[in-house]
């Protein structure tokens, strides 16, 4: 038999009180929860490494996918965060007041303002994207690479109803 964690005794407490219901979800959900924790605390400490705050890193990391020149247009962040366009200006302010994204006139428009990151902004979040993959990597250690991919493909399965496009 595999162990039993946390949730399989609270499931097992709940299906002796109430075994009228159906605690599947529970089963997934719960320990979805759970695990949210562990993977928030390794966000926060391989942020904080590179001293930023996870919406910092939210803001510089989509400036760091979009490649080299590593430069987006506001609304492009704010699509991208999922945010206010009064909030993604608020966030630009305060990055660009630590000197880690510059705003620059849009070269095709020149109305226009491009966010980009600067030398600071990108050691920074690619100090943080790789000590938070070695962090996840080690959340994940119990697991083989094919449980990995079949997970993968479960949550991928599961949360492309709730992807925002």
């Amino acid at each position: 038999m595999a162990e039993s964690d946390e949730v399989d005794r609270i499931v097992e407490s709940w299906q002796r009180e109430r075994p009228d219901l159906d605690f599947a979800p529970l089963q997934v959900l719960s320990r979805v929860k759970r695990l949210s924790i562990h993977l928030e605390r390794a966000r926060r400490s391989s942020f904080a490494h590179a001293e930023l705050d996870s919406w910092e890193f939210d803001v510089l990391a989509a400036l760091r996918r979009a490649g080299s020149p590593h430069e987006l247009s506001p609304k492009a962040l704010l699509q991208q965060n999922h945010v206010s366009s009064g909030t993604m200006t608020n966030r630009i302010d305060r990055l660009a007041e630590r000197g880690l994204v510059e705003r620059r006139i849009h070269p095709n428009d020149g109305r226009g303002v491009l966010v980009a990151l600067t030398p600071d902004g990108l050691t920074r979040v690619d100090t943080a994207i790789s000590r938070l993959l070695a962090a996840e990597s080690d959340l994940l250690e119990g697991l083989s690479r094919s449980d990995v991919e079949e997970l993968t493909g479960l949550l991928r399965r599961l949360s492309i109803a709730f992807d925002i496009v």
